[in-house]
């Protein structure tokens, strides 16, 4: 799919008058357990012409396209990109740090990489992960359970813990994150993993409930240790410098 996801960049390039600065995978087939009907989940950053940016009204700062052939897209403008990293948004970190990338402007990502760094805020993107796992852990709640959502509550609640004993940005790819299980754990997890990858979206599965406990266990503690992270060290100054260099 890779050169159809490329054609299409391209395409919303000319057709939208922008560059794309950044383009990748998000979702399931970046995090490492698709399923083999999931969709294509493109996000990505752009800019305009710099005069747009000395307008005093307010644009559209999001593209967004679906194709019939499941290539699902969403993109912020490099002002909103911005905005977003200031209150260090989970999401725009997992987009920078993907590991599948279709396209990127090597001198935005340059620049780019140190204000993610100092920006990222452990209590605010632990807050983030800790209230999706809990939504997601209450879905698993059953005898049969979408295994699409065990594995999103696997997914949350394992950031959330890395956030707290490693105190950096999470890796965006999953088989990172089962550092942080048991080897009996790990199996279990890594047997689901080779499973998903047979069925599709909507496939339910009989509930383990002893990893369902183990869940449970971590986001419980991970609400409990949240409270005391700290923030980032975003400078206001500095952002607005590199801001205008991206924009040269």
């Amino acid at each position: 799919m890779t050169p159809k996801i490329l054609e299409k960049i391209k395409e919303i390039e000319k057709t939208r008058n922008i560059e794309v600065l950044l383009a990748v995978e998000s979702g399931s087939r970046a995090w490492g357990f698709a399923s083999p009907d999931s969709d294509y989940d493109i996000r990505f950053i752009y800019r305009h012409e710099k005069d747009r940016y000395l307008s005093p009204w307010d644009k559209d700062e999001t593209i967004e396209f679906m194709t019939e052939d499941d290539l699902d897209g969403s993109g912020w403008d490099l002002r909103k990109t911005f905005h977003l990293l200031l209150k260090s948004n989970a999401a725009l970190l997992s987009w920078f740090y993907s590991p599948i990338v279709y396209k990127k402007n090597e001198k935005f990502v340059e620049l780019f990489r140190p204000l993610a760094d100092a920006c990222f805020s452990p209590i605010a993107v632990s807050y983030h992960y800790l209230s999706m796992s809990k939504k997601y852990l209450e879905a698993c709640r059953n005898e049969e359970v979408k295994l699409k959502s065990y594995f999103y509550c696997l997914r949350t609640a394992l950031t959330g813990k890395w956030i707290i004993e490693k105190g950096t940005v999470p890796p965006v790819l999953f088989s990172e994150l089962l550092v942080l299980v048991d080897d009996y754990t790990r199996k279990k997890i890594e047997d689901l993993i080779a499973l998903k990858a047979t069925k599709g979206e909507s496939y339910y599965h009989p509930n383990d409930w002893e990893l369902f406990g183990f869940l449970e266990k971590i986001i419980m503690e991970n609400e409990e240790r949240s409270k005391s992270l700290r923030g980032g060290k975003s400078d206001k100054g500095e952002m607005e410098r590199i801001f205008r260099e991206i924009l040269m």
